[in-house]
């Protein structure tokens, strides 16, 4: 879509939405007109991309679109990488010299974390790859030098034919999503979905470009990019990963990505400061049933080419050279063991001649496999397998097991090595020199090089949506006395958001980011330079009355499953920022919110306390930038205008979360393609509706834990500071030792070992406090999940859990008896009576932490899932003593 036909659309909407917004109708005519360039169109000429779009199918419906498969529908794409006679008799006269092992080898890609240098010399693994938070050595501070020394290493030992007679150099894998985001010092880019909402096609080639020279540095060849997800449910924990529900636009940006890390195919492709790139996550994962990560998708087939295919028919033209397959089932059936589409579709009718490499140990969730065995997902065109832990070695083995006794074609095989091959070639893989050789590599300067922070700030003023501006507050001048307040201020890791360092983005502080900003950095540079004053309190306490207060706040960092939620209330049950805006609005200070989020979520609430609202989403490392569009130039002209515009719409109630439903009865609150400039016109009043939904209970449960701690909790161990929830990282002091273990998924869970030297304490604390008196009131938990794992004592040591209320003020249960019964290596629920805490002394109406786990002895524990649950009094096994 061009950007005359994108400002047209807008220009469309805004004539309109004031009428709408009044009259809370926002009908179908309004929405077509918002987002006329989707390829679903509203007049229902496409009738599987609009029932796609409507509320769930029923099961006929659902088996009619799973078997009726129409590959006729899916284009013949004209790629722009061509075939090349050379490369493939190099291709094909090196496969005809290559073992079975050999082969299968080239079909592995392990894990940094488990496999060595010696591993790679013995097997020689076609690629390896680095998960998130996963660094050479297991060292988060991991200098440039440290990731090209192990690059060099790999390298070396997958030419080394002396154990396995095998010289073909071997790739590395990297997830550099929003920047080369795993390395120190990195450019961070916006996430996704504040790139959507830019729109600028050249800009995210830039980006591109950037990410694959500093990913070069580091001596990597391949990057897990782009996304091309087009969410379908604001549920879904990897919405931001999405560019936008308008599959023209992801079309567009996959693309651009695609150009801008591997090189144009008739220029300098795959070349010295290219990278290979990675379509994702093939196909359908924006649209699962629910928004459940990993889930299923149950659209008709044409919507799942019109609506979740655009992103490949936009990147496998451009030439990307690898798809990684999805998670997700279409149909019940797993993408990874999906023969039809992999290869009938994606190889066949679209004609994609690189490979398709999975995701992670993705083949262990097709029916009938596990990690160490899946031969389903070889017949159906899995070209390579990621399999991380140490079920490489019985999958490498089982698979070629398989081929041995015909469950596996051979010339399978030969394909799915042919695929590898011809991308190596392509790359230049047998010819560049190693990688601590090669023109970038250890060329330090260039990682969060100036010029690419410029870029990077240009993608932050372009992707910020302005929400509201009554009285026209913004763009504030200043010369002004202000007060910056809210948790999201000065904090680069949550302005960041996951895949940021670590997977899920937590436990990082601005220190982890060398050369970046926060947003309240920002603010004070600006004011500083026009002779104002400003004050950072992140209660939003002050000292002299501002003339305007900045309050930075929204969700903690997150990546996939973990960022699944059940509704799109704003901190449901536990309203800390509503309470510091109103505050500020009663003592009769104008309130401009900076919201991030990584998905559009119902504010109705804190948009009826502020004066301005501002969506920043996730702007990555350069924080200042915000600053540049917020504030005037001193003489009061505009320094940057606002000129992004949702690409999402935003949701009316908590509830709403299926984007873009094309009928009578979707009202968002604000459409697709909404943003306003300085000086239009504001459209949302101080009255918004703030009534919860009527399948969202008046009382609803509070999580505390689930997979990491939940806003506006942080996680404190004994008298350290307090940190965000751990993902791969240990954090030890001289009372405990806590890491990350896996139940479920991977680090959803924590293990505590106290070592009895002084009190050991592990809480989930905040600055503000929070009133659970109608928990109390309403027969609630707190329940917890734990397992005990170590042989226990004759006499089990005194463990208590706490709600404190203040230093002097806390409540305490001891649990001793009950973990003493449990069953070791088993999970058990606990749930003790909310009473208990009150009756034991914490005042239930100022509580700064729900939770706090604490001994004095020597003493193991592994715990996970912790909620505060109304009206679960009938599940309580822990009373009051």
């Amino acid at each position: 879509m061009t950007n005359e036909k994108f400002i047209d659309n807008k220009l469309k909407s805004k004539r309109l939405r004031s009428q709408a917004l009044n009259s809370n109708k926002l009908k179908t005519s309004i929405l077509c007109l918002a987002i006329s360039s989707l390829l679903v169109g509203c007049n229902g000429n496409k009738q599987e991309s609009v029932a796609e779009i409507k509320p769930e199918q029923s099961a006929a419906s659902s088996l009619l679109a799973k078997t009726s498969a129409n590959i006729s529908i899916w284009p013949k794409l004209d790629i722009a990488v061509k075939t090349n006679a050379d490369i493939e008799r190099k291709v094909a006269s090196l496969l005809a010299t290559m073992t079975l092992e050999q082969k299968i080898a080239q079909m592995i890609q392990p894990e940094i974390r488990d496999i060595t240098v010696e591993d790679m010399r013995k097997y020689g693994f076609g690629s390896y790859l680095n998960g998130g938070g996963a660094f050479p050595n297991n060292d988060k501070h991991a200098t440039p030098s440290d990731w090209v020394n192990l690059a060099e290493a790999m390298y070396q030992a997958s030419i080394d034919d002396s154990l396995d007679g095998n010289s073909i150099p071997t790739m590395w894998g990297t997830d550099a999503v929003h920047g080369h985001n795993n390395v120190i010092g990195a450019t961070l880019f916006p996430h996704n979905i504040g790139l959507g909402a830019a729109n600028n096609p050249d800009l995210i080639e830039k980006i591109a470009a950037i990410t694959a020279i500093e990913v070069r540095v580091t001596g990597i060849d391949w990057v897990f990019a782009p996304t091309v997800a087009v969410v379908r449910d604001d549920r879904w924990g990897r919405t931001y990963e999405g560019y936008s529900e308008d599959p023209e636009i992801v079309r567009a940006y996959s693309a651009a990505i695609v150009k801008g890390l591997q090189g144009a195919a008739d220029k300098d492709f795959l070349g010295d400061n290219r990278v290979i790139s990675t379509i994702k996550h093939f196909i359908g994962d924006g649209g699962t049933d629910g928004g459940d990560d990993q889930g299923n998708n149950l659209s008709a087939e044409q919507a799942l080419l019109d609506i979740h295919g655009q992103g490949y028919v936009g990147g496998l033209t451009a030439g990307a050279q690898s798809v990684m397959a999805s998670f997700n089932s279409w149909h019940g059936s797993k993408i990874h063991g999906n023969k039809y589409l992999i290869t009938d579709v994606l190889k066949g009718k679209m004609g994609f001649d690189g490979f398709v490499v999975g995701d992670w140990n993705g083949h262990g969730q097709v029916k009938g496999c596990s990690n160490e065995s899946c031969p389903q997902a070889v017949n159906a065109g899995l070209d390579i397998f990621m399999v991380p832990t140490d079920a490489w070695r019985p999958l490498y083995e089982n698979t070629i097991k398989q081929v041995k006794s015909g469950e596996i074609a051979q010339t399978r095989i030969d394909d799915a090595v042919s695929r590898i091959l011809r991308v190596k070639f392509r790359a230049g893989l047998f010819d560049k020199p190693s990688p601590v050789n090669r023109a970038l590599s250890g060329k330090i300067h260039l990682i969060g090089a100036i010029e690419h922070r410029e870029v990077a700030r240009q993608a932050v003023r372009e992707s910020l949506v302005l929400l509201k501006n009554k009285g026209n507050l913004l763009p504030l001048l200043a010369n002004q006395h202000i007060l910056v307040a809210g948790d999201g201020a000065d904090n680069i890791g949550k302005q960041s958001g996951g895949w940021s360092i670590t997977w899920q983005g937590t436990n990082n502080f601005n220190d982890d980011f060398p050369g970046g900003s926060s947003i309240y950095q920002g603010i004070k540079q600006q004011v500083n330079t026009q002779g104002g004053s400003v004050e950072l309190n992140i209660d939003g306490h002050y000292n002299t009355k501002p003339d305007v207060a900045i309050v930075v706040f929204g969700e903690e960092p997150y990546a996939e499953g973990v960022g699944d939620i059940e509704n799109l209330e704003y901190q449901q049950g536990v309203k800390q920022d509503l309470a510091l805006l109103k505050r500020l609005k009663a003592d009769g200070i104008k309130v401009v919110s900076l919201f991030i989020s990584g998905r559009p979520l119902w504010i109705n609430a804190e948009l009826n306390a502020s004066d301005a609202f501002v969506a920043v989403w996730l702007p990555g490392s350069e924080g200042v930038a915000v600053a540049d569009v917020l504030f005037s130039k001193a003489n009061g002209d505009i320094n940057h205008d606002f000129t992004g515009k949702l690409s999402y719409s935003w949701p009316a109630t908590a509830n709403q979360t299926r984007v873009n439903r094309f009928d009578d009865n979707y009202q968002p609150l604000l459409p697709y393609g909404f943003g306003l400039s300085y000086g239009e016109p504001n459209v949302l009043a101080d009255d918004l509706d703030v009534s919860t939904d009527k399948t969202t209970t008046s009382l609803p449960s509070i999580t505390l834990f689930e997979s990491s701690v939940k806003s506006p909790w942080k996680m404190m161990i004994s008298d350290s500071h307090a940190t965000n929830a751990m993902t791969s990282s240990i954090i030890e002091n001289k009372a405990l030792y806590l890491r990350t273990i896996d139940r479920d998924v991977q680090e959803d869970a924590r293990r505590v070992l106290f070592n009895g030297s002084e009190k050991g304490l592990i809480a989930f604390t905040s600055s503000s406090a929070t009133d659970l008196t109608p928990y109390s009131k309403a027969n609630s938990t707190l329940e917890l999940t734990v397992r005990l794992t170590e042989q226990k004592n004759l006499v089990m040591p005194q463990v208590y859990l706490s709600m404190s209320c203040g230093e002097q003020c806390q409540g305490q249960v001891n649990i001793s008896k009950e973990l003493s019964s449990l069953k070791l290596n088993q999970w058990h629920t606990l749930n003790i009576d909310l009473q208990c805490f009150e009756k034991n002394g914490a005042d239930m109406s100022n509580i700064f932490s729900p939770f706090s786990l604490h001994t004095i002895a020597q003493f193991s524990i592994d715990f996970t899932d912790v909620y505060i649950r109304p009206n679960n009094l009938e599940q309580a096994n822990i009373s009051c003593q």
